[in-house]
């Protein structure tokens, strides 16, 4: 993506049991006797696509989507973690804020037709069109631009290994390669279906975690918030 940014949201399924009815079968001395019941057949959960169409359905009934976030990037080469944090706002179609707090203070917009990545400690921003950009198709489904059983293909880690008992995690691969990264893990609430982490994974080994808390969904946005103008003395750099 865009240099020093970071670049971001599930199902309930009752467990059916079948059990097997117990059959009369005849013993070697010509006498019937009753079988042991068979054991309860293990429960079949959903699969990632169903989970996945169902993180879908949510977030495609919602026109606005607010939540604070912590953000973890982990650099592979030096060895070196960075964390952050703030509130992110998403409306669709196509838009987004992501403001950090101090003493971070970057800020990420887009208006739905051009992205803004305003880096506050090097006093620049990057400008450029949505259609060109990089950002991760795992934040897209957010802002109603992308579908992720169509853009990733979908496979369902063991949540309890990945210590994220009562929800689930899948792990998504691009069908379109792109060099912005490799796969993107979801941790889904299986209570409300909403995506709770978000985990970016890169070729070079980088990890890019982001973790969502207080959700607001459907609520309004204030006025102004997809719209940034830099400080004064900023460089914009488009490309």
């Amino acid at each position: 993506m865009m240099r020093k940014v970071k670049s971001l949201s599930i199902s309930s399924l009752l467990a059916a049991f079948a059990v097997v009815p117990a059959l009369l079968l005849c013993s070697t001395d010509g006498h019937s006797q009753a079988a042991k019941p068979a054991a309860p057949a293990a429960a079949k959960g959903p699969t990632a696509d169903e989970i996945g169409r169902r993180v879908q359905q949510f977030y495609d009934s919602t026109k606005t989507f607010k939540a604070t976030f912590s953000q973890t990037y982990t650099i592979k080469v030096q060895n070196v973690k960075k964390e952050s944090k703030g509130t992110v706002t998403f409306e669709k179609p196509g838009k987004m804020s992501w403001t950090y707090a101090a003493p971070n203070g970057n800020r990420v917009v887009s208006d739905g037709k051009v992205i803004r990545v305003y880096e506050k400690e090097n006093e620049q921003m990057f400008e450029s069109p949505v259609k060109n950009s990089q950002y991760p198709a795992a934040l897209a489904f957010l802002m109603g631009t992308g579908q992720l059983v169509k853009d990733f293909n979908l496979k369902l880690l063991d949540a309890a290994q990945m210590k994220f008992e009562g929800g689930y995690v899948l792990e998504g691969t691009p069908k379109d390669a792109t060099p912005a990264y490799q796969k993107v893990l979801l941790y889904v609430d299986a209570a409300t279906n909403q995506v709770r982490r978000v985990l970016i994974l890169d070729a070079q080994g980088n990890k890019n975690r982001f973790d969502f808390s207080a959700p607001v969904v459907n609520q309004p946005v204030a006025k102004g918030e997809f719209d940034f103008k830099p400080p004064p003395g900023t460089r914009v750099v488009k490309p």
